[in-house]
């Protein structure tokens, strides 16, 4: 049985919903994020105000969660010529993929994830990657994270899962899924309340925007990233 977690935890709505789902389901459970030179590192910081809030609102959680880990990942960035690593405007490649694909990101991100989980004696390593609403990225799809998880198994000699709980779902079920989460942690408006610090703390636009407050969270409001939130959330809330 699988009772230990680490997160890759960007401080995202993604990832905070990620991180809701590893907190309900394992009995410690641990971050990471990396600082690999993008553009919206404020993403580093709003992540350790979404752990705070969690503590705070959650106490049931807060005897789970534990240690907080960054890495420095800049080699991404020497590597990279994309749009979330260089002040270049965000557009698509001949390729078919936006310039805000980084080249083997994941890839890199899981294998050290399961680097410091073997470390640290952790079993499962949850991300939130997802092949309903997503750009098109290779390294987000189901067959990329059961070949990861064959070969870091193997490589690595111990068994390691990678939980995908967002693969199959869209934006608005995310949402859905998070006041669900929420809900099971604390009956008395516990859904709401995650949801609620999800929109006030996380952070996903790309261009590091938090100085305008929209009803789904900080960002731009024009970036792919903020577009396909905000479009989640409209139809979310047109659910309910």
């Amino acid at each position: 049985m699988h009772t230990t977690a680490l997160v890759l935890f960007s401080g995202g709505q993604d990832s905070s919903t990620c991180l809701a789902h590893a907190l309900t389901h394992y009995q410690r459970v641990e971050t990471l994020a990396f600082d690999y030179g993008q553009r919206h590192a404020v993403e580093l910081e709003a992540r350790l105000a979404v752990r705070e809030a969690i503590v705070q609102r959650f106490p049931a959680w807060a005897d789970k969660l534990g240690q907080d880990h960054l890495l420095d990942s800049s080699v991404l960035g020497q590597i990279s010529e994309t749009s979330l690593t260089r002040d270049t405007a965000i557009a698509m490649e001949s390729s078919g993929l936006p310039n805000t694909f980084v080249p083997g990101r994941n890839l890199l991100f899981l294998t050290l994830a399961a680097a410091l989980a073997y470390r640290r004696g952790l079993q499962v390593v949850v991300t939130g990657v997802c092949e309903t609403d997503f750009s098109g990225y290779p390294d987000c799809r189901d067959d990329t994270m059961k070949a990861m998880q064959v070969a870091l198994s193997l490589g690595m000699d111990r068994r390691l899962l990678i939980d995908t709980p967002l693969m199959w779902i869209d934006k608005a079920q995310t949402w859905q899924l998070a006041q669900d989460l929420g809900q099971q942690a604390d009956a008395n408006g516990g859904g709401k309340a995650l949801v609620d610090l999800i929109v006030e703390h996380s952070h996903t636009c790309y261009l590091g925007n938090r100085s305008l407050r929209h009803p789904w969270g900080y960002g731009c409001g024009t970036c792919p990233a903020c577009e396909l939130r905000a479009s989640g959330h409209a139809r979310w809330q047109a659910q309910h």
